[in-house]
């Protein structure tokens, strides 16, 4: 495949390598004929891939993996692809479905579906409360009961109640990320939950024409708010709380570009957004709440989505350089969503979704 950067061989090969209970199956690699990677910013990252089942077998010609000996549920698999600076594991996990397929015009495939560990959370359903905690010592709870490693990079926040209502232990997580403006995801048997702020994944710099095939954006006003509100009671002073959150909460994350707030405000004035559903107990919960949901929607101002030459290094979390673009939308981004897809037609390429807080000047 050929590129117009130096980051990786002129000619590589785009075949994925395809590792299974640990063992390398090249075999498994020469037969695939279709494999998608997807991740968000949600956590759960998914693996579906597809090969021929039909050849020598022992015994003579026949069905190749419905002995289960190689593809089996539960079986750790990862997937590495790429090549150069490109090069990179893009997914581990353990097989959770196995799907025969039976084309017209095709011999017999089978396809293995993989989700990463927090399968387990996706799986494990509870109602139960924390006391007295801070959400760290929550999720270090949750990341006990499965085995997980917690690794936790966030604003900590103490509340006389945590409540898992009729929640999967994901659900319930991916609530807790939500009120610290962080992002969870596991890297095998680790936990992780990161303020957005600070997580920092790979560099990547990609130009229009060359390493970046596709890419379509847009900077949206209808969702943008000049400021946010959270209101609620504080239990133990008893008084009202009303807590406000501007886009002076983005800190260096505009840098020289204009915010969606202060354009809305210029061009159509200022919208007020006040949140009601929250029922913070506390004016820093409110405030932590307020500040985390401005956030949310001011980083969605500008989002776009692209096709990229096939690159491990696109994955959820990465810092991509965009450019040849033009003024408005050259720049920095953070990737929220990839899709890493192999076949036999289009070879290694990545799908993935940007956004950022931000419209460049003119």
């Amino acid at each position: 495949m050929p590129t117009a950067t130096v980051d990786r061989p002129l000619l590589y090969s785009a075949r994925p390598v395809l590792t299974v209970a640990g063992q390398a199956r090249p075999e498994l690699a020469a037969a695939l004929s279709s494999l998608a990677v997807a991740e968000t910013t949600d956590g759960l990252f998914h693996l579906e891939a597809t090969v021929g089942n039909w050849g020598a077998a022992p015994g003579g010609i026949g069905y190749l993996y419905f002995g289960r000996d190689v593809l089996d549920f539960g079986a750790e698999v990862a997937v590495e692809m790429g090549a150069g600076d490109a090069q990179g594991k893009i997914f581990a996990g353990r097989i959770s479905a196995l799907e025969a397929r039976f084309p017209i015009q095709r011999p017999p495939e089978i396809t293995f579906l993989a989700e990463d560990r927090l399968q387990d959370l996706r799986m494990t359903r509870r109602t139960r409360t924390f006391e007295q905690a801070s959400l760290t010592d929550v999720v270090r709870r949750v990341a006990s009961d499965h085995g997980l490693t917690p690794d936790l990079d966030v604003d900590d926040l103490t509340l006389p109640v945590f409540a898992q209502l009729d929640q999967t232990d994901l659900a319930f997580l991916r609530d807790l990320a939500r009120m610290a403006d962080a992002e969870l995801w596991a890297d095998g048997t680790t936990l992780h939950l990161q303020a957005r702020a600070r997580r920092r994944g790979a560099s990547v710099t990609l130009t229009f024409g060359q390493t970046l095939r596709e890419f379509q954006v847009t900077a949206d006003l209808a969702h943008q708010r000049t400021s946010l509100r959270v209101s609620g009671w504080d239990v133990d002073g008893k008084a009202a709380i009303d807590e406000e959150a501007t886009d002076a909460c983005l800190g260096g994350e505009v840098g020289s570009m204009a915010s969606g707030a202060s354009v809305l405000r210029s061009k159509l004035g200022d919208r007020v957004e006040r949140v009601v559903h929250a029922m913070p107990v506390s004016t820093r919960e409110a405030r932590a709440r307020a500040e985390a949901a401005f956030r949310r929607d001011a980083r969605r101002f500008v989002c776009g989505r692209a096709v990229a030459e096939g690159d491990a290094r696109l994955r959820v979390g990465a810092r991509v350089t965009l450019g040849e673009l033009g003024p408005l939308f050259n720049g920095a981004y953070d990737v929220t969503e990839t899709r890493h897809l192999f076949d036999w037609r289009n070879g290694y390429r990545t799908l993935f979704t940007v956004e950022r807080p931000g419209l460049g000047n003119p």
